[in-house]
Parts: structure tokens; C-alpha cells; sequence
């Protein structure tokens, strides 16, 4: 699948700032046409002390929850760790993992934020620009406030920063804390709630989560046994 470049990439987190600011008011936070998701891919990255990255796309059949597909890819970065600015340290590998795919989702779930994030821009909204995608951040901590909800399943609050509606914290199991979920793209907020539903039969966080995260477990013991991280 095609994913776009951003050119130049930045170097900086002022730099990195900076393209947020500018990125955000290209978000769309509705549905552009009747949703219809028949596959669903869970992305996720992660990294180690030494700046090698992973990233693991898991493709889902939206009816079975069966895989159906998944890509990998592993690199290097040198930008620094700063809160909000993640999207910098994963991006250019997750986007190297989704041009492998032989299929395009429907729809991307993100473990990470979307308009839950202090700039309005997390990960998940950018990766929805880049790829023209549906995109949905599905967190596992809450970035802004909100009331805790009803203890059953399907129960949500709304989460605010600085009183600004960002996101839903949304019981996925009864009486287990919530998932974080907030719009990256091309969709609204009630349709993002109820495939997030959708993808948790049995646990806290969606299957396409813990698929990917699994996944990306796996590559980064295999660097640590090889002691690389070239790409692929």
C-alpha cells in the first residue's frame, strides 16, 4: 500500500512542533462516506536504549477477527525522546511496514493517541494523513481529563484538555479500566467507539493491538539476540 513521504523529515523537536501546528487543521474528524470496514489493521512500534525501532502491522478480517495478513520492518533513529513528539522516533518504520502490505485496510487502529494529545496531533491523526486512511488512536493511558465511567462494558466518558472535547474513555470490560480511544481521521468519534467494541470479544485492548504488540515483542528479542536492527 502506498503511504506519503514527508519531505524534509524533521530533525528537531522545534522542527517537529512546528509540522504538527501545521499538520492539524487537516484533520478530519468525520465520517467522509457510510462506513464499511471489512479489514482492520492494528499497528504498533516499539524500541530500545540503543534507538533500534520495530514496527508490526497485524491485518484483521472486521467479521472473524482472523489474520489475514502481516508486515514488519525494523530501523534506527536518533530522535530524542520527547512526550508528544513519539510519532518522530516511529513513524518512517511504520510506514515502511505498511508499504509492504499486499492489501489496504479499511480502517488503521493506532496504539497510541489521536486528538487525545496536547497539539490535537498524535500519531494516529498523522498516520492518517500520510495514509489517506480511516485512523484510530486506542491508548492505554489518558492524555487530558475525564470522569471515570459506568462499570459496564460499552460505558464512556468524555476526556478534555483545557476543556476541549479530545476523546472517549471507553470500558471495553466490565468493571476493567478503560481503553483511551480518540479520532485520528476520516472518522468520528461514535463509529471509532463502536469498532473498538467490535475488537474486544475478550479482553481490555482490541485484538489488532495485541496482535501487534505481540509481534513487536518478538522483533525486538530478535535484535537483542543478533544485536541488529537492519531493515526489513
Amino acid at each position: 500500500m502506498k503511504v506519503a513521504k514527508t519531505s524534509p523529515w524533521p530533525a528537531t523537536p522545534e522542527q517537529a512542533i512546528a509540522l504538527q501546528d501545521r499538520l492539524r487543521s487537516q484533520v478530519i474528524t468525520e465520517n467522509p462516506r457510510p462506513p464499511r470496514f471489512r479489514t482492520i489493521a492494528g499497528l504498533d512500534s516499539a524500541y530500545d536504549e540503543d534507538g533500534n525501532v520495530v514496527a508490526a502491522i497485524v491485518v484483521l478480517d472486521a467479521e472473524t477477527l482472523e489474520t489475514v495478513e502481516t508486515a514488519t520492518a525494523r530501523g534506527t533513529t536518533d530522535f530524542p525522546y520527547v512526550p508528544g513528539l513519539l510519532a518522530f522516533r516511529e513513524l518512517p518504520t511504520t510506514a515502511r511496514a505498511l508499504e509492504t502490505l499486499t492489501l489496504t485496510p479499511d480502517l488503521l487502529i493506532c496504539d497510541s493517541q489521536g486528538r487525545a494529545h496536547p497539539r490535537r496531533f498524535g500519531f494516529a491523526c498523522h498516520l492518517g494523513l500520510l495514509t489517506g486512511i480511516p485512523t484510530v488512536g486506542v491508548a492505554k493511558n489518558a492524555w487530558g481529563d475525564y470522569p471515570e465511567p459506568a462499570r459496564d462494558r460499552g460505558s464512556w466518558s468524555e476526556i478534555t484538555i483545557d476543556g476541549d472535547p479530545v476523546g472517549r474513555a471507553l470500558r471495553t470490560r466490565t468493571g476493567v479500566k478503560p481503553v483511551y480511544v480518540s479520532v485520528g481521521h476520516l472518522i468520528n468519534i461514535e463509529t471509532a467507539c463502536d469498532r473498538v467494541l467490535s475488537l474486544t470479544p475478550e479482553f481490555r485492548q482490541p485484538e489488532t493491538t495485541r496482535r501487534a504488540d505481540r509481534l513487536c515483542r518478538q522483533l525486538l528479542r530478535e535484535i537483542s539476540a543478533t544485536g541488529t536492527a537492519s531493515p526489513g
